[in-house]
């Protein structure tokens, strides 16, 4: 049985993380369930660019590189995330894009492995994760991508992999794999592991440390409200990193970028994954977004997370829609999303859209909500689940506009 909207409100009455809604830009009239996508702009934002396009671009121009410290704050914002994942110091940089950072722990995972080659992953994972090992596996003669159905993992692990490259929460499912279990069951077998947690951190619990994990890379402009293209991160644990070399061999990985040598020298630590000039005016941004999560109880901020899944789930599941849920029920088995399958899964979503309810389409027939619990209230999740329900009833959804497609699902 669903609760009342008496019920969920005093809910938010009582939330802890009520404030944190306040410290968002977010569009009157809207319930915003594609954080999970693209997270909410931060409103501390607009200031902080306000400022960094007045005083430290205008005025101090390439002077603000040591003045305000540009050249630092790849290391610094990677810090800051560093302590959301689990990482220690000194195991998280800032740079490129997700796919950049990917391939470049790919590449020198499978040189520190050699001779294995066997890059074992998901059949199902995120796509981009599997183009690049596929990518690499062109690049390098004898390397081979297998992917397994999430059941068959375990038992794929064996001595001939080199690399098990998993996304930790998937991100049309949003079924979470036990990430200590997996990675212990790879070094047993003399593989590295590789997680992907953009869909992870900032809204699961994550502890690379005490899950003994090797290598990882998230994205920063999901849970960690970022901004649209926010940079990347990645981790290397620090026992692995003076062993491993970028293929990427770019100037800022240099031992002395501004001694200008002709040839590369890798510098120590998880600098060497740098690659060209930081980003500064997203990169920045990204930090606004990254301060805000250090200020909260991250176990109980993805606990909140977990109880809107539930909500909605059980709200939407009374009232019979006919929707087949994807997701895992368990919290402990799932991400801070929730997904359910019907046929016309496009055509529902956008009439949701069109009632000021975001989420987002997955191919083929999957209707992915994320819940965000920095700035989601319970009768966010309440009131989805009676927009949803009404369209279903309705079939509103069959109106031509919610047919024609667009090119961002």
């Amino acid at each position: 049985m669903s609760p009342t909207l008496a019920e969920v409100r005093a809910w938010d009455a009582a939330d802890p993380f009520a404030a944190m809604r306040e410290r968002f830009d977010l569009p009157a009239g809207v319930i915003y369930l594609d954080g999970n996508s693209l997270g909410a702009a931060p409103r501390a934002v607009h200031q902080r660019l306000r400022d960094v396009l007045a005083t430290e671009w205008a005025e101090g121009l390439v002077r603000s590189w040591n003045r305000h410290d540009w050249i630092g704050a790849p290391a610094r914002v990677g810090a800051k995330i560093g302590r959301l994942i689990g990482a220690q110091p000194g195991e998280v940089i800032v740079a490129d894009s997700t796919s950049v950072d990917l391939f470049k722990l790919i590449v020198a995972g499978l040189q520190r492995q050699a001779p294995r080659q066997v890059i074992l992953t998901e059949a199902g994972d995120f796509p981009t994760d599997g183009y690049v090992a596929q990518g690499v596996q062109s690049l390098l003669p004898g390397v081979i991508v297998r992917a397994v159905p999430p059941d068959q993992l375990a038992a794929a692990i064996d001595e001939s992999v080199a690399l098990l490259m998993l996304t930790e929460v998937n991100y049309r499912t949003g079924a979470r794999h036990d990430m200590a279990a997996l990675t212990a069951q790879a070094h047993a077998a003399g593989a590295l592991t590789l997680w992907d947690l953009s869909h992870s951190a900032g809204a699961v619990p994550v502890d690379l440390t005490r899950a003994g994990a090797d290598l990882a890379v998230g994205c920063g402009y999901k849970y960690l409200n970022g901004g649209p293209g926010a940079p990347a991160w990645l981790y290397v644990a620090r026992r692995l990193q003076d062993a491993l070399v970028s293929p990427l061999t770019g100037w800022m990985g240099h031992a002395e970028p501004f001694a200008f040598d002709g040839d590369y020298r890798p510098t120590v630590g998880i600098e060497r994954f740098l690659c060209g000039t930081p980003p500064m005016l997203s990169l920045l941004a990204l930090e606004c977004g990254v301060d805000l999560m250090a200020e909260v109880d991250l176990p109980a901020l993805a606990g909140k997370g977990q109880r809107l899944c539930s909500l909605f789930i059980d709200c939407v599941e009374a009232g019979g829609a006919g929707l087949a849920l994807v997701t895992p029920r368990d919290p402990a088995a799932r991400g801070s999303q929730v997904s359910f399958a019907h046929p016309e899964a496009w055509a529902i979503m956008q009439a949701m859209i069109d009632r000021g309810v975001i989420g987002d389409f997955r191919a083929p027939d999957v209707l992915r909500c994320g819940f965000t619990p920095l700035y989601l209230r319970y009768e966010d999740a309440w009131r989805a689940a009676e927009t949803l329900l009404d369209i279903l009833e309705t079939g509103a959804w069959r109106e031509p506009r919610f047919q024609a497609r667009s090119r961002v699902t």
